[in-house]
């Protein structure tokens, strides 16, 4: 089992750098507010609210120091366009705005919620759309957790930022904005001993939110070190438990979870710091305008009613340049959070041209024959262009032919799979079905006139019934049940409790390889495909399930072409033709007994090799 160092793996999300915030990166941004736009009416109701609540919420402190000069004054309070009210009339006038803010904070919540998860549902269901439309290139050069956290993290990402930090941001400036306005209303003198405590809180904010994020992401990278840990140990459980390794998981475990503390414990010291710091500028902040305040109070030069409200709006100030910080940086991890997802939106698809039938498609048939030539075709992965794969290789099948792929490991048969189901392009000549260019045809149509039986078949975790029915979604009860007997696995399925309601577990982990494999046929017999590939379908199964699986295969083959990829020559003998590729060429073709009747031929030196016999051009 390969083992990776805990401490070099990292969150797909967090090991990534915060986007700068320039022009293109925001202007990347906001095309994904496209998913807005068809909710906007609710969207600028939401923020129209947002904006109505956030102005009642800067009406509390002018009211309450309204309040209080009503209490002390006897011609009552000075309130702008209402001129002079008592005690009474401002706290009516304050529950109003409390109770108006209330409702429109409801609303403005409720319609960015609804909105910002309709829009992120169109999102997730167009990244997952584009995901399972990219060609085999690309998954072939992509890992699959750094994929899913497209879909997951980086969506997660963008909904905390449209749902919580786009609402915050427009409240906070409001209190920002209006706080200090109204503070240089109130007290010209007092504005300007505020402002001098203002540089030190957001000096302090910047410094302590660099050190946060830096071992926010360490804690992060650590964390996704224990992750990577435990889902090592599960999936391969078998072996840990097979060489009684249990302690030496845990053991490596405590390691890493030791780690994931010391680093959330370092975190959490500059954060209690970072608080008590906040606690000490804004109260101390608080203390002193409150001392100078007073003093201006004993003076006569301002009212009791002025200082509360002065002193209210300073912590709204306050706490909207404490969140500046952390909506900074919520906003950096968006901007790059939509950047990767906007990578993956702008990825082609496979066959972006031909993928769907259209009606200028009159002249597809209705099936095809199943004649497949490859001509010429020579193929390189994307990701290892350094090794040829095929080269110039031509093999031809006639409609109803059964081809027998044989020859070592590396030679290019599985590939030569590939190509016909068009997972890949030849880099050069062509693969021609029924007399046309394979990509003449739309991809789906085309791959909807195969089937595979792999030679580890993977199923879905649902039932077998909806396993074998993804062959061909919408089939009748009955004509899974067929496809199952043709399979030769009604019978297993029916002595199930719940039949074919039977859940098949994890990658179908709750049946056995050669129940896997009848479902698998099962499926490609309720497809009834025009051209079969069989991938070492039986390669891994006992003698009893392999008689089983091979009278199943014997009836899915009959009147369809079938290209067989074997190493087990015993399955291939009854095949109308037998290819044998080596080093990414087709070196002989004929049929069993043509080939074996070739003293030097590599299929008899394979036959001999796993059949038992003496190599007539081994040495002595």
């Amino acid at each position: 089992m390969s083992r990776r160092d805990p401490s070099s793996e990292e969150n797909a999300l967090d090991r990534l750098p915060k986007a700068k915030l320039n022009r293109e990166s925001l202007r990347e941004s906001l095309i994904l507010a496209g998913y807005v736009r068809p909710y906007r009416a609710r969207f600028f109701a939401g923020l129209a609210t947002l904006f109505v609540s956030a102005s009642c919420g800067l009406a509390f402190p002018f009211l309450s120091g309204a309040l209080i000069d009503a209490a002390l004054r006897p011609g009552g309070a000075l309130v702008p366009g209402l001129g002079a009210l008592n005690l009474t009339q401002v706290g009516l006038l304050l529950l109003g705005a409390v109770t108006i803010q209330i409702l429109c904070s409801f609303n403005s919540a409720l319609s960015f919620n609804r909105v910002g998860q309709s829009a992120l549902a169109d999102l997730r269901r167009d990244c997952y759309q584009r995901l399972i439309s990219l060609p085999m290139a690309f998954f072939g050069q992509r890992r699959v957790g750094e994929l899913t956290s497209r879909v997951s993290t980086d969506i997660a990402q963008i909904e905390g930022a449209l749902i919580d930090a786009l609402p915050s941001l427009c409240r906070q400036s409001v209190f920002l904005i209006g706080g200090i306005t109204f503070i240089a209303i109130t007290s010209g003198k007092l504005t300007v001993v505020i402002l001098g405590t203002l540089p030190i809180l957001i000096a302090a904010a910047v410094f302590f939110g660099r050190k946060l994020r830096g071992f926010s992401r360490e804690t992060q990278d650590q964390l996704a070190a224990t992750n990577t840990i435990v889902e090592e140990t599960l999936q391969a459980i078998a072996s840990v438990k097979a060489f009684a390794n249990e302690a030496f998981e845990l053991k490596r475990y405590e390691l890493a979870n030791s780690r994931v503390l010391a680093a959330a414990l370092s975190a959490a010291r500059w954060r209690a710091v970072f608080v008590a710091f906040f606690i000490l500028a804004v109260f101390g902040g608080i203390v002193v305008v409150l001392w100078f305040g007073a003093g201006q109070l004993q003076r006569g030069e301002i009212s009791a009613g002025e200082l509360t409200r002065f002193a209210l709006y300073m912590i709204f100030v306050a706490g909207a340049m404490g969140q500046a910080a952390e909506l900074f940086s919520q906003i950096q991890k968006t901007v790059g959070a939509t950047q990767r997802v906007r990578e993956l939106l702008r990825e082609p698809v496979e066959d972006s041209h031909r993928t769907e039938a259209t009606p200028s498609d009159a002249t597809l048939p209705t099936r095809l024959r199943g004649e497949v030539a490859f001509v010429g075709v020579s193929f390189r992965y994307p990701a290892r262009l350094e090794m040829p794969v095929l080269r110039e290789l031509s093999l031809a099948a006639r409609p109803g032919e059964q081809i027998a792929l044989v020859g070592p490991s590396g030679a290019g048969k599985t590939t030569l799979t590939a190509l016909l189901l068009r997972f890949y392009e030849p880099e050069s000549g062509q693969l021609m079905i029924d007399g046309r260019n394979a990509q003449d045809y739309p991809l789906r149509w085309l791959r909807g006139q195969m089937a595979i039986v792999p030679q580890d078949v993977l199923l879905f975790g649902g039932s077998i019934a909806e396993n074998i029915v993804y062959g061909r979604p919408g089939a009748s009860e009955a004509e899974v049940h067929e496809a199952a007997r043709l399979a030769n696995a009604d019978e297993f399925i029916r002595a199930f409790p719940e039949g074919y309601a039977t859940l098949v577990g994890d990658r179908g982990i709750k049946l056995s390889g050669g129940q896997r494999q009848r479902i698998a046929i099962a499926r490609a017999i309720l497809k009834n495909p025009a051209i079969l590939i069989l991938d070492e379908a039986t390669s891994s199964l006992d003698s009893e399930s392999e008689q089983q699986v091979q009278g199943a295969l014997d009836r899915l083959m009959q009147g369809r072409t079938t290209f067989i990829v074997a190493h087990r020559l015993a399955t291939v003998r009854k095949a109308n033709k037998i290819a044998v590729i080596d080093g990414g060429r087709v070196v002989e073709l004929g049929t069993h007994d043509e080939l074996s009747a070739r003293s030097d031929g590599l299929y008899r030196r394979l036959s001999a090799l796993q059949f038992g016999q003496k190599d007539p051009d081994a040495p002595v």
